[in-house]
């Protein structure tokens, strides 16, 4: 039965399903069916309950063997078969998962700059109406008791950022010539290089793909009285669980996101201030990426370089056919 020869390990809104795409186009790879399956994320059912929106993150889960295996199906014969699933690189236990059940795979990491990453990951679930706070660095500083209550990693925005523990701890599991490290300015801005960088590692012909597609795509949503109304009703929803009529639930968050998501305005550069507050929970960490990794990431810690950076982040197109803005969804 067939398992992943390579994994797309995360981070979370880090261009890793642009890349999935970008793969699933290559004629020696066969990518799984089902883009994030989560398989190596539990060791057996998925957890229950957790916050806005976790029940159906969690319904999503391939977490059978049989299920998991059925997702190459497709896979011609001599195809590389993998699968991408962002939350693997953030969680230890799913290294050991992966490390006990394919321990030939090879492993693909995109790492983004952690607080542009965290924003990115905040105005994901808000657009989608799911996050409550409208204060990017207060919804950031939840991280820890949102754990507690039971909510889903997914929540944990400055924790998923944390590379240097999450990369230290995968060594002790797989060889460094196993993973591959790609930063997300380099597939944003040299997509052609940068595919031809993984094409050489999973063992497969160059050249043959070199466009890396707009993917999960963010429009901001801004606060407002009708926002902030249909803000509370996707959350009501959610809330409701198992209550109301699982056809009726979808119809009724369906529909909300697509008024909160209405004008599909450009996400605004993140303010310096917030750069600050948040800039300081990283310190440690990103020292130790570089102790791990061996390369420098001053540019992570410059305020003014990365302000002007991220303005052409958000704003501006590079490569063929990618933007960097992400959008959930619907």
């Amino acid at each position: 039965m067939p398992t992943p020869d390579f994994l797309l390990i995360g981070a979370p809104k880090s261009g890793t399903t642009a890349l999935h795409v970008a793969l699933s186009r290559h004629p020696a790879l066969c990518l799984s069916s089902t883009k994030e399956p989560k398989y190596f994320l539990t060791d057996g059912p998925p957890p229950t309950g957790g916050g806005p929106g976790d029940a159906k993150t969690y319904r999503e889960y391939v977490w059978q063997r049989e299920q998991y295996e059925a997702l190459w199906s497709h896979a011609e014969p001599g195809q590389l078969r993998g699968e991408s699933t962002t939350l693997y690189l953030a969680d230890h236990a799913a290294h050991r998962r992966i490390r006990a059940q394919v321990p030939h795979a090879k492993l693909v990491a995109v790492l983004r700059d952690p607080v542009d990453r965290a924003h990115s990951n905040w105005s994901h679930l808000r657009s989608a109406g799911l996050e409550p706070v409208g204060d990017f660095p207060r919804a950031c500083m939840l991280g820890d008791s949102r754990a507690e209550q039971g909510w889903g990693p997914f929540w944990r925005y400055l924790q998923i950022g944390r590379y240097g523990e999450q990369l230290e701890h995968l060594y002790t599991q797989f060889d460094r010539e196993q993973v591959l490290v790609l930063l997300y300015r380099d597939l944003r801005e040299e997509p052609t290089k940068t595919l031809d960088r993984v094409c050489e590692f999973l063992g497969v012909e160059t050249g043959l793909v070199d466009e890396v597609p707009a993917e999960n795509v963010t429009a901001h949503v801004d606060d407002g009285i009708v926002n902030t109304a249909l803000h509370r009703a996707v959350q009501g929803v959610e809330a409701l669980g198992s209550v109301a009529p699982a056809p009726l639930r979808r119809a009724a968050t369906s529909a909300a996101v697509k008024l909160l998501q209405r004008e599909q305005q450009t996400r605004p550069t993140l303010a310096l201030e917030e750069r600050a507050l948040l800039l300081p929970h990283f310190y440690e960490d990103i020292a130790l990426l570089e102790k791990v990794l061996g390369r420098p990431f001053d540019h992570w810690r410059d305020l003014d370089n990365g302000s002007t950076r991220r303005s052409l982040d958000i704003n501006g197109r590079f490569g063929t056919g990618f933007t960097s803005i992400d959008r959930p969804r619907t």
